[in-house]
């Protein structure tokens, strides 16, 4: 794959995230704690069997495609923001690991207000990492088609 289509697929996956993680801190994460207390088990399960293929997919084509960034970033992109993109798909990556799904693994047993809290306020670091994310993959986009030659259309005749 080319620099430049690896940059449009990572582009792609990267805002794709961005939309779905403010939908979900701002929508979905804030209506946890009006599910009620005998419904919540399921609800949360069902949350982690359904969200998973939802949210997998583009995260390994947009880790695959920072770390493609990092090996050969199109012509006129610094190496530098390919590799602070990358560092950024670590951290959301390690923040799921670490914060977000041990959360949800102990919300799948029960609602718990603490947990459900600690949830919430460590997602805001994936929300604001994608956010930063998709600026930054946004810019490096505009920056190398605003590099590109114009259309031979627009050559007067």
């Amino acid at each position: 794959m080319n620099a430049t289509l690896t940059l449009l697929v990572n582009l792609v996956a990267t805002w794709y995230m961005v939309g779905l993680i403010w939908m979900v801190q701002v929508v979905h994460y804030a209506m946890f704690d009006r599910v009620g207390e005998a419904e919540f088990v399921r609800y949360e399960q069902d949350h982690n069997r359904l969200i998973t293929p939802i949210v997998a997919v583009p995260m390994l084509i947009e880790i695959a495609s920072a770390f493609s960034l990092c090996v050969v970033a199109p012509t006129g992109i610094p190496k530098s923001w390919a590799y602070a993109g990358f560092a950024m798909v670590m951290a959301i990556w390690l923040s799921t690991v670490f914060l977000q799904v041990p959360c949800h693994a102990r919300l799948s047993e029960g609602f718990d207000p603490a947990t459900f809290r600690t949830l919430v306020v460590t997602n805001w670091i994936r929300t604001i990492l994608w956010t930063a994310r998709g600026l930054l993959v946004g810019y490096a986009t505009w920056k190398l088609l605003d590099s590109l030659p114009p259309p031979l259309s627009s050559i007067p005749h």
